[in-house]
């Protein structure tokens, strides 16, 4: 202030100009310490993308970019990391800001080449490397890579062409060499799915589709057709998970939607009824199986699925006639289907049928070689075969093998009752009925003990000598259960039997 009133300056003018300089000053500082910010954030983002921390590196050069627009050089080693990253289509704007800030950086323009040929832009990848080799014609990286855009143009149009003659086996050979240059090509992978659609392989075309959800921004048209192949597979989940994904990029969607409802009604139908399988609800599974059907007419794969798993219900609820009938018909829509022979060879058992169940595992056990559940069914078949041949005691009472221990009871009063060697006057006849009368009691023994009812149904009989170690008496090769025979002593043995 004194130097102002020296100089003949008023206070206020004098306030003024000093705050001016104050300001230079600050701003002079400010301007020194962000261009030393910035030096600092691309020495750390060099370090860090060295060090292959990406993300970190990434922040670093954001906050350079941000501190100097101007600089070419910033936008390109951005570039490099998003390209680290597997981020191209972040990449690609900065090798373009790159290139306007200084056109002769031959090295960005090289770089945007091979993502724009990556991407199956031949047109613009081509003046990318057409301008390096015009600077630079000693340049063998432009050279190939422009030999290649020419070949992927060659390529995409014998493909295309292929493709409207209906030449799909062509086109998808065509199409291998086109990708093999151009991975991030979203058309030519889907041009590749719907070849394998119209050749009957949906896996395929699952494959070349999932890559095409990241490659192309807000593509719900493939995450609905992922959806559907995934539902036509029987993939329910999956489908599932698909159409909510569509369903992310825009709620209301009209056919993502409308299907979107479908897949969740029969995910939920299906999951309900193997929930109810492992809580052993057999009837209500049964039940849900059906609805299932009602829900979705028209894919094969889901009825087929209901068939099978009803067949399967059937077998556990013991209905041995119904499991058969609906085990055959499971059968005849899925011949190759080795669960469905196995429950089927396990109605036969219940039915007493044998043979036929040890044919079924025999050919379940050439879809499914290495299953130990079919070796030890086949097993159990045969030994239930060879059993029958000698004495099977279901039949012996004339019960089911699902009959309870009442029923088993009930049939040995009767057939007791009617084959006690009392009735009998002749020799020949007692003896006969002596024999009947032992298979009955034994039988009677065997099923009404749950231990040696389960070996029997398991192909042993555990009143069979050959299966027990300490041998035993037995009427003409048969045990008599009671550990004596009441008849050694001759025909004229009489005794009152209690029918319990």
């Amino acid at each position: 202030m004194e130097a102002c009133r020296r100089a003949g300056v008023s206070g206020i003018l004098c306030s003024l100009s000093l705050l001016s300089v104050l300001l230079d000053l600050q701003l002079d500082g400010v301007l020194g310490a962000t261009q030393v910010e910035i030096e600092h954030h691309l020495e750390m983002g060099r370090k860090l993308l060295a060090a292959g921390q990406l993300a970190e590196a990434l922040s670093h050069y954001h906050s350079a970019v941000e501190g100097d627009s101007k600089n070419y050089l910033t936008y390109y080693k951005r570039a490099a990391v998003f390209l680290a990253m597997g981020k191209s289509k972040s990449a690609l704007p900065d090798l373009t800001r790159a290139i306007q800030l200084k056109p002769d950086f031959l090295a960005a323009r090289l770089q945007r080449g091979n993502i724009l040929l990556k991407q199956g832009n031949t047109q613009e990848a081509q003046e990318d490397f057409e301008i390096v080799l015009q600077r630079s014609p000693d340049s063998e990286e432009a050279q190939d890579q422009l030999k290649k855009t020419r070949e992927l143009e060659e390529l995409q149009e014998e493909a295309n062409a292929a493709y409207h003659q209906g030449d799909y086996s062509t086109t998808v050979h065509l199409l291998e060499r086109v990708i093999e240059i151009s991975p991030w090509d979203p058309e030519s992978r889907e041009l590749r799915a719907d070849c394998y659609i119209r050749m009957g392989d949906p896996q395929k075309a699952i494959q070349d589709l999932a890559p095409t959800t990241r490659l192309r921004n807000d593509n719900r048209a493939a995450f609905l057709k992922l959806s559907l192949l995934h539902y036509s597979l029987g993939e329910h989940h999956d489908s599932l998970n698909q159409i909510r994904e569509c369903l992310k990029l825009d709620q209301d969607d009209k056919e993502c939607l409308s299907h979107y409802r479908q897949v969740k009604k029969l995910s939920k139908q299906l999951d309900s009824a193997e929930e109810l399988i492992q809580e052993q609800r057999f009837h209500d599974a049964i039940e849900k199986y059906e609805s299932v059907m009602k829900t979705e007419p028209n894919v094969l794969h889901y009825t087929n699925l209901a068939k099978e798993r009803i067949c399967f219900c059937l077998v556990k609820e013991k209905l041995a006639l119904e499991a058969i009938e609906a085990c055959s018909e499971a059968h005849q829509r899925d011949p190759r289907n080795a669960n469905i022979l196995r429950d089927r060879a396990e109605a036969y058992i219940l039915n007493q049928d044998y043979e036929k169940a040890v044919d079924d595992y025999q050919e379940a056990r050439e879809f499914d070689s290495d299953s130990n559940e079919l070796r030890e069914g086949f097993e159990k078949a045969q030994r239930l075969l060879k059993l029958s041949r000698k004495r099977d005691y279901y039949k012996i009472l004339g019960v089911g093998r699902n009959a309870n221990k009442q029923e088993i009871t009930k049939a040995y009063r009767k057939l007791a009752q009617q084959w006690h060697p009392d009735n009998f006057q002749s020799e020949a006849e007692k003896k006969e009925a002596e024999k009947k009368f032992i298979d009955i009691a034994s039988a009677k023994e065997v099923l009404t003990d749950p231990e040696m009812r389960q070996k029997f149904d398991q192909g042993e009989d555990p009143l069979d000598p050959e299966n027990q170690q300490g041998g035993g008496g037995g009427h003409g090769g048969q045990g008599w259960p009671f550990h004596f025979n009441p008849f050694e002593s001759g025909g004229s043995f009489h005794f009152k039997f209690q029918y319990n």
